[in-house]
């Protein structure tokens, strides 16, 4: 398409400062959605102004205005009268109004008014001749996010020029008839003109509600052609049922919950189908995922294939290790497992990979170490990732192209609301465990003000004396003058001086080396240290069943998601856990949304209203791998349009599932032109 070059009046610079903005063509320029609307209302009576607000006023400018210089600033002042009354106005920095402007000269100013000591003064406004405020009023003018240096009216009028131009973007419609219908849609030229420029609200909305279904339209129909793509994997590895693993399963010292059950029913349908399992497992923080990786991977070795699970910390994956190989030697199971992790020495490296190669290892723990080139498997038949979240997109395929069209589980203690879920995920069948084991003690929260520290400490030093261990949560590592967060360093040696000196105290943040936070978690988790000072690294961390309280400083700067994730660290053992959130903040909206953490463990009630506060952006962590930003579309105020569209997306897919029919070749050209350009995007 045309570079935003070629329309009138944008040179070099101009150009230059779209770039920096995001736009380089006209298609971009056009999909540049304003971000608000302005109305341009009726001139108000200087006597009746009475309230600091946005206001235009019509009236004479009583004289010339006189230019005074403060520091830096050159401030210009005047008065503006009509049959009501005058009124002060000041403009900044602006002195070649001295000359423009003449006494006794009618104009409409539009401004912001605010008190000066007890004076109401119209502050910076804009000036207008009556006749150009009249061709604006009452009409709803765009207002656009802007970078330095672009104006709103460069915007503006680059728009208008582009829509007055056929060649720029008429587009055929593409959207069959019948979902135009049926979903009250208008058609795209017109929602595209009035979305810039609408006449009223009415027009506004349907143009809005065309370019947000348009939105969620095609991503959710390219979702769904990556999933068939997928579907018509092959299961390369069949596997029927293993009575030994269903033994192990009984032989377990506890019960799977009925989640658990229908969740691993679902996992054994997809070894027994037709095509290779791609499977996203969704479950709260304790809802016992793990056994059912367990029980995966031990039904693929079972049927003489290896299987591999990736975690995103080692001392994770070192858990993940011990924990199995004690539970196979306790019930008599001959499976190799074998850890490998980049910090392992170059001869167990080498161990590692002549076991695996061999397929003397039947199941491979490891880190991102899985993925290196000198890693060679003999039959992968399942690749698990835990904490899919943390992983980007490439490093879970680069893992799965170590086998041939292997099964895919992928496993989330990121509870996200299903609606979500489908869109995140929409490539992958979607499995829920929505049930804690019967054994959990519900954890017992608090949120509270600073004053509540010294209560908070003598709380730690009482559970420390029973044995029990305790996370305390700072939001950042070092110091900065613009944020009054506490400081994980500084936090932990003014703690050393108000609680008992005999209380161990550890110290866990990001900047530190990889070997470093090892051997700190280690020593957690063997009650070496029994306060963990900790930033948010250790929201995936090592299990510590003796853990019993959680401290979030600062819990305002988090979002509800991410803090029901680190709340998640203690409640793991057969003692009562504890979650304190401290809030720096008095403000009541503050400590309203922590409540909300304060009467549920629930993380998917939670994550629910988390997604309302905050975005689903800010939810999930999802920029890392991806970005769920859409440029008009909201997931949860447009979640009736979404569920529209995607309703939308399976009646066509019914009718015409590789979009040959006549009426959808438009569609199929435009579906390929997106999947091309967002490619990256769909593979979250």
């Amino acid at each position: 398409m045309n570079s935003v070059r070629t329309l009138k009046g944008i040179g070099e610079k101009v150009e230059l400062l779209f770039q920096k903005a995001g736009i380089i063509t006209i298609e971009d320029l056009l999909h540049y959605y304003p971000k608000n609307y302005d109305i341009f209302e009726e001139p108000e009576e200087i006597g009746s102004l009475s309230i600091a607000k946005l206001v235009a006023v019509e009236g004479i400018i009583e004289k010339t205005p006189v230019v005074n210089r403060v520091k830096n600033l050159q401030i210009v002042t005047t008065y503006v009268r009509d049959a009501t009354g005058r009124i002060p106005v000041t403009w900044f920095n602006m002195p070649f109004l001295q000359k423009s402007l003449r006494g006794g000269s009618r104009y409409v100013l539009r401004g912001r008014l605010a008190y000066k000591g007890k004076q109401l003064t119209l502050e910076q406004p804009q000036i207008y001749t009556l006749a150009d405020y009249d061709a604006l009023k009452n009409i709803m003018q765009p207002v656009y996010a802007l970078t330095k240096g672009l104006t709103n009216n460069t915007i503006k009028k680059a728009v208008s020029q582009a829509l007055e131009k056929e060649e720029y973007y008429q587009r055929r419609e593409y959207l069959p008839i019948e979902i135009r219908t049926k979903y009250s849609l208008a058609e795209y030229n017109y929602a595209l003109r009035h979305i810039h420029f609408p006449k009223d609200m009415d027009s506004l909305l349907l143009a809005r509600r065309r370019l947000v279904f348009e939105e969620f339209f095609l991503f959710i129909l390219a979702i769904r052609r990556l999933k068939e793509a997928n579907d018509f994997t092959k299961n390369a590895y069949q596997m029927d049922e293993s009575k030994e693993t269903e033994k192990f399963k009984k032989n377990l010292p506890f019960q799977l919950t009925n989640a658990q059950e229908r969740v691993w029913e679902e996992i054994k349908q997809d070894f027994k189908g037709e095509r290779a399992m791609n499977r996203l497992i969704q479950g709260d923080v304790g809802s016992g995922k793990t056994i059912l990786a367990v029980l995966a991977l031990l039904y693929t070795a079972n049927h003489g294939y290896q299987g591999a699970m990736m975690v995103p910390t080692e001392v994770l994956a070192r858990q993940h290790y011990e924990s199995i190989t004690k539970l196979f030697e306790k019930y008599g199971i001959q499976k190799k497992v074998t850890l490998l992790t980049g910090s392992m020495t170059q001869k167990e490296k080498r161990l590692a990979y002549e076991e695996i190669a061999s397929h003397k290892s039947d199941i491979i723990i490891g880190t991102h170490a899985l993925i290196q080139e000198n890693v060679v498997y003999h039959r992968l038949a399942l690749v698990i990732t835990d904490e899919q979240h943390r992983f980007g997109v490439n490093q879970r395929e680069l893992l799965a192209e170590k086998g041939e069209a292997v099964h895919i589980l992928v496993m989330s203690a990121t509870p996200i609301p299903r609606t979500l879920a489908i869109i995140l995920y929409g490539d992958l069948d979607i499995s829920i465990v929505d049930e804690l084991p019967a054994d959990r003690i519900p954890i017992k929260n608090c949120v509270v003000d600073t004053s509540y520290r010294p209560k908070a400490y003598q709380f730690i030093e009482r559970e420390v004396a029973k044995g029990h261990q305790v996370y305390i949560i700072c939001p950042m590592v070092e110091e900065s003058e613009l944020m009054d967060a506490e400081n994980v360093t500084d936090y932990a040696a003014k703690l050393q001086t108000e609680i008992n000196s005999n209380i161990a105290i550890g110290v866990l943040h990001g900047k530190m080396k990889a070997s470093e936070k090892n051997q700190v978690m280690e020593a957690f988790g063997q009650n070496q240290i029994q306060v963990l000072v900790s930033t948010t690294v250790v929201e995936v961390g090592v299990n510590v069943p003796n853990a019993t309280v959680m401290m979030v400083e600062n819990a305002e700067r988090f979002g509800l998601a991410q803090l029901h994730q680190l709340r998640g660290r203690v409640g793991r053992g057969k003692a009562q856990s504890y979650c304190i959130f401290i809030s720096s903040s008095d403000k009541k909206e503050t400590m309203d949304r922590l409540e909300i953490l304060n009467h549920s463990n629930d993380g998917f009630y939670i994550a629910n209203e988390d997604l309302k506060l905050r975005g689903p952006g800010d939810l999930l962590g999802i920029r890392q791998s991806g970005s769920l930003e859409f440029k008009i579309g909201d997931i949860f105020s447009d979640a009736t349009t979404l569920t529209d569209a995607a309703e939308a997306v399976s009646i066509l897919l019914q009718q015409d599932p590789n979009l040959r029919m006549e009426e959808n070749k438009e569609l199929a050209r435009v579906l390929a032109e997106y999947m091309n350009k967002n490619m990256n995007r769909l593979n979250l």
